[in-house]
């Protein structure tokens, strides 16, 4: 079993020391307005900071190699943010090369430009500045992690503070349902910055399971530890398995019982089998507040949720970056969000991302506060999306949030169960482990998302005939072994996939993509149809 390294130790001890006085002084309504007018104010100064910071020649930094094979000074920067403001600037800055892809951003590929290779490391802080350990899941170690600043959860809460605010949900009883791990202590910390304090923590996997790294384990007693220091009781995780969320069901109906409101953050594939297991007991969750995320909130996940009487908003956000944007209250797509530009800028490839194998409607997104745990700028995270300008008339856009997206969808990885991952993930699962164990070739196994949207409620593992006989228990029992094997995250989405039955195996060939190839990873959606049969034509 892997044991706690010492900076995780001393960042633990820093999060215990630092964390009740953040606790003791608690957000106001009027404290958390005067902060988003105040940052909403001052983008471009925000923006010419970072990317002050950026031009800084400093090691482990790709952005001040990119902008100098640019020939984009902070000077330039400065008079492009003047005359066409933030995003004119990050427009003329994509289309001079500065931009990194995901996979650039995390060191899996170079950053080749122009018939140069330049530096490719994340622009990560310290370990020893922040508080908060958080982790994608990765192929290689343990995936990429970055140390949290309180200060950056607080930025956060400021936000989501008004959001609730906006709803009249200042005094709702907040509560999370999600897998142990760095995100969701922000999400508590997060929570417990504005009254009332979390109700509760649900976990949807045994939270002291001797199969976690220990800092799964530990990091929640030191939230505890650090709340109690801070005159705040903060909750103990419970177990609640997917298949079982009675307990939560008991928690909402007592709740509304009690005439408050109960607020449940989860993903967006839990809370549709919340809502699934509250119509099978007859239970109404009517007066049920629900904030989902992690997977794309479709029209069919958001109905079945709604059916139980329970309300649904969707959330975007990242671990690279933290929120991005809250569900519109006059929506007018399932997962309408209003993004955040008070915390990041976001603008789209357009035609300009050709050059960077981009879609039109990638995001590329920049961080705007000095506290966010990782530096971007005109990085694309794998998603794209529809971006606009519009009056809605709902409270979220008297805050200042006028930059709708909606039709949120990954084209470079998939969300399931909220546990995100890449093809490259996978690759070697695939084409070496697999194949070496039961048979048959680098083509003959593929993962593919059944709603073609890169957030399937289920994955399917497809397994060509030709590899011959083999028990299919054993060999969705072998992927998940393999895949938890790759790093402590990777081994919690292994869990996860077990415990929530995400994955299941099928006997048939690979699917083709729209290209004709077989790739490791399939959007269902993405095969290419079969021809429709030709009509009948009497015109000349």
């Amino acid at each position: 079993m892997a044991a706690v390294s010492l900076a995780e130790l001393v960042g633990g001890l820093r999060f215990v020391a630092r964390l009740p006085g953040v606790l003791r002084r608690p957000l106001g309504l009027e404290a958390a307005r005067s902060a988003l007018a105040s940052r909403l104010r001052d983008r471009e100064a925000d923006f010419l900071a970072r990317v002050r910071d950026a031009t800084a020649d400093r090691s482990g930094n790709p952005y001040s190699a990119l902008l100098r094979h640019a020939g984009c000074a902070y000077g330039d920067v400065v008079r492009l943010v003047r005359e066409d403001g933030v995003e004119g600037a990050l427009r003329a800055l994509l289309r001079a090369g500065v931009f990194l892809s995901l996979d650039e951003l995390k060191g899996r590929a170079p950053v080749v430009r122009g018939g140069v290779t330049l530096s490719a490391a994340p622009a990560l802080r310290p370990w020893l500045r922040g508080h908060l350990s958080i982790r994608s899941s990765g192929s290689r170690g343990d995936g990429t992690a970055a140390s949290v600043d309180l200060a950056f959860v607080r930025d956060c809460a400021v936000d989501t503070f008004l959001f609730l605010a906006a709803r009249g949900g200042t005094g709702w009883s907040k509560a999370v349902w999600g897998v142990p791990g760095g995100m969701a202590l922000f999400r508590l910390v997060e929570f417990a910055m504005f009254p009332p304090v979390p109700a509760r923590w649900f976990s949807q996997l045994p939270p002291e399971t001797r199969e976690f790294h220990p800092r799964y384990r530990w990091s929640g007693r030191a939230l505890r530890w650090g709340g109690r220091l801070g005159g705040m009781r903060l909750p103990r995780a419970e177990y609640v398995p997917l298949d079982n969320p009675r307990v939560i069901i008991e928690w909402l109906g007592a709740t509304l019982r009690a005439g408050r409101t109960p607020y449940l953050h989860t993903f967006v594939s839990s809370a549709v089998r919340l809502a699934r297991a509250a119509e099978a007991a007859g239970v109404d969750l009517a007066g049920t507040q629900l904030i989902v995320g992690g997977e794309p909130a479709t029209a069919a996940r958001l109905d079945a949720i709604r059916r139980s009487g329970a309300t649904a908003l969707p959330r975007f956000g990242s671990f690279e970056c933290g929120h991005l944007g809250y569900g519109c209250l006059r929506p007018t797509a399932p997962d309408d969000l209003h993004f955040v530009h008070d915390l990041h800028a976001v603008i789209q490839a357009g035609p300009d991302g050709a050059v960077a194998r981009l879609p039109p409607g990638a995001l590329l997104l920049s961080t705007l506060r000095g506290t966010a745990p990782l530096m971007l700028l005109n990085v694309s995270l794998g998603d794209e999306a529809r971006l606009s300008e519009r009056v809605c008339g709902c409270p979220l856009e008297a805050l200042g949030w006028t930059t709708h997206v909606h039709t949120i969808r990954s084209f470079e990885k998939v969300t399931t169960g909220g546990m995100t991952f890449m093809d490259v993930d996978v690759i070697g699962i695939l084409e070496t482990a697999l194949p070496a164990r039961f048979g048959g070739g680098p083509t003959d196994y593929q993962l593919v998302d059944e709603g073609g949207t890169g957030g399937g409620l289920r994955l399917r593992l497809l397994i060509h005939p030709r590899v011959g006989a083999v028990d299919v228990g054993a060999v969705r029992a072998a992927f998940l072994e393999a895949l938890g094997a790759r790093s402590g995250s990777g081994r919690v989405m292994a869990l996860a996939w077990e415990a929530g039955g995400f994955l299941d195996v099928e006997r048939r060939p690979p699917l083709p993509g729209a290209s004709g190839k077989i790739l490791h990873l399939q959007l269902e959606a993405a095969q290419p149809r079969a021809p429709e049969p030709a009509a009948l034509d009497d015109s000349p």
